[in-house]
């Protein structure tokens, strides 16, 4: 399974920014990209079986865990 890059823009759109095998060349190449990103975009990598897998999992909401309150959360 591929790393996919992505762009994570304003209102939280995707753009796909690449692909690769390795996560080490992933990791170099989305430090690269995050040295000119604007104000309020992120560089997200996302391993995945296909490109709409990781979509999916990038633009899914993660659920708050319960069990932390207050200070630990």
């Amino acid at each position: 399974m591929p790393y996919y890059l992505y762009k994570i823009g304003p209102l939280n759109i995707l753009t796909r920014m690449g692909e690769n095998a390795d996560f080490k060349a992933a990791r170099v190449e989305a430090n690269e990209m995050r040295k000119s990103l604007s104000p309020g975009e992120k560089i997200k990598i996302m391993f995945a079986a296909n490109e709409l897998a990781a979509e999916e999992l990038l633009s899914t909401p993660r659920e708050l865990d319960h069990t932390l309150a207050g200070d630990d959360y």
